[in-house]
């Protein structure tokens, strides 16, 4: 398995070796030693999947301390534009984000540690979207930043129009709004 670091040097590509032939293919999507050499410690306690059509926004979402999550995304089927923000008020890199296109196609998976909000959008007909998450989802910890806070310039990659996020998505605050998170919170 490759890793990649991205311009935030938290957040880590994972691309898995392919093993194919006419019968199909045959990929490691998790590998803990690999994982822990690259990202560190981390035990998994839920897996999620979500099934989305076209122009769904999911997002931007995270969970406040002490239900931090790490999560490692991937997608399935289909092609999204996956996002994470980093909200760590005593990180060099607070308020800036990164975006990949992770698919079925190229099999990225994207590694994003508690203390950055997540979200995307699927750019393909439909898209089947997995991820592992570091501690359990807390209804009452769950928040977010809105998805087109200008602030953020963030390119979704599809016309505004075609763009649609769920009532409780599009009430979320600006990131000038929120209370950061301590990165070193557990």
């Amino acid at each position: 398995m490759q890793v990649t670091a991205t311009a935030i040097p938290d957040v880590l590509i994972f691309e898995p070796r392919v093993i194919g032939d006419e019968r199909g293919y045959f990929l490691e999507s998790f590998r803990k030693n690999v994982f822990e050499e690259r990202a560190g410690k981390a035990t998994f306690v839920q897996d999620n999947e979500s099934f989305s059509k076209y122009g769904i926004l999911r997002g931007l979402h995270y969970q406040r301390p002490p239900f931090m999550q790490g999560k490692l995304v991937r997608v399935v089927r289909g092609k999204v534009l996956d996002v994470a923000v980093d909200i760590r008020k005593d990180s060099p890199t607070f308020g800036q984000h990164i975006s990949r296109i992770l698919s079925d196609e190229n099999r990225l998976m994207m590694w994003i540690p508690r203390g950055f909000a997540h979200g995307f959008v699927v750019l393909s007909e439909h898209a089947l979207f997995s991820y592992k998450c570091d501690n359990y989802y807390s209804p009452e910890h769950d928040t977010g930043i809105l998805w087109n806070d200008p602030d953020l310039g963030i390119d979704w990659m599809l016309p505004v129009e075609d763009i649609r996020v769920s009532e409780k998505d599009g009430r979320l605050p600006k990131l000038s709004e929120i209370t950061p998170v301590i990165s070193s919170q557990k």
